[in-house]
């Protein structure tokens, strides 16, 4: 069936075509989450949280053709959440829970991969930026509206950000 019909079926109710729609979506939605997050758990923590919210929101979407944007706007705002969470947990820890924790987590942190690696050099805006475009398909003016920024922003943070990541992965190639 095709995406749009699916969209509208969803929006009258739909549940089946909404399941549909999912089944497009959720390897972008996942790997989108987990890149941003850094982690399995809370990747599907907020795929969820944004498929629950989208199911209930989708009557108010108004046109169909922005839907792949509306859900990746949710999702972004859903892993934000996720995000703001963990570092008021964090910041309420003590310092020794917050020692053994870095020092368990780190066991498990060590086998990233280059891509995860070459994501951390960005900063949380260049990372969303990256994910959005290369994942989640949206052009800089789609891209623009879900961060707050202008089409010509976007682009050149996107420029910045590709050529961070290119030259920290070239870094890794000459050490090997």
């Amino acid at each position: 069936m095709e995406e749009k019909s699916l969209i509208l079926k969803a929006k009258a109710g739909d549940k089946e075509a909404f399941c549909a729609l999912y089944g497009l979506y959720k390897n972008r939605l996942y790997r989108y989450a987990f890149y941003r997050l850094q982690n399995e758990e809370d990747a599907k923590d907020a795929v969820s949280d944004c498929v629950l919210s989208a199911f209930t929101q989708i009557g108010q979407l108004k046109k169909t053709e922005a839907f792949p944007a509306w859900l990746f706007r949710i999702l972004y705002c859903c892993c934000a959440s996720i995000i703001k969470a963990q570092a008021r947990q964090r910041s309420s820890e003590s310092f020794d829970d917050l020692e053994n924790t870095l020092s368990s987590d780190f066991q498990s942190e060590i086998e990233k991969t280059e891509l995860q690696q070459a994501l951390l050099v960005l900063d949380e805006n260049e990372r969303d930026i990256v994910l959005l475009s290369v994942i989640g398909g949206f052009n800089s003016r789609e891209i623009g509206k879900m961060t707050d920024m202008t089409a010509g922003a976007v682009r050149s943070k996107l420029s910045r950000s590709l050529k961070k990541m290119r030259a920290f992965l070239e870094g890794e190639q000459n050490e090997k």
